[in-house]
């Protein structure tokens, strides 16, 4: 006779992993603003930016590809910020501020 399934246990289990994969791609967005320099802005500024690309992206799709192909360039070709600290704070021995 098979076992039954423990269904609280594997829906608990999927929302511990929702909540898990959400909290990484908020850190993941933290470290995007952060390469692209743009945690200089004040935070009021940063979201009228955004809010300003998603009007722009509703009256305009092809926005959109622009902006891809211009973020897949800036991914290409400029070196992650996080690498170039750490590499910092191995010679230094302190972290940059």
């Amino acid at each position: 006779m098979r076992k039954p399934r423990d269904i609280d246990a594997e829906l608990a289990a999927l929302q511990k992993r929702a909540k898990s994969l959400k909290a990484l791609r908020t850190m993941q967005l933290g470290e995007l603003v952060e390469a692209l320099g743009a945690d200089a802005l004040p935070v009021e500024a940063l979201a009228g930016v955004l809010l300003s690309a998603l009007e722009q992206a509703e009256d305009k799709p092809e926005a959109i590809a622009r902006w891809s192909e211009r973020g897949q360039a800036f991914f290409q070709t400029k070196p992650k910020r996080k690498a170039s600290r750490a590499s910092h704070q191995a010679a230094d021995g302190a972290p940059d501020a």
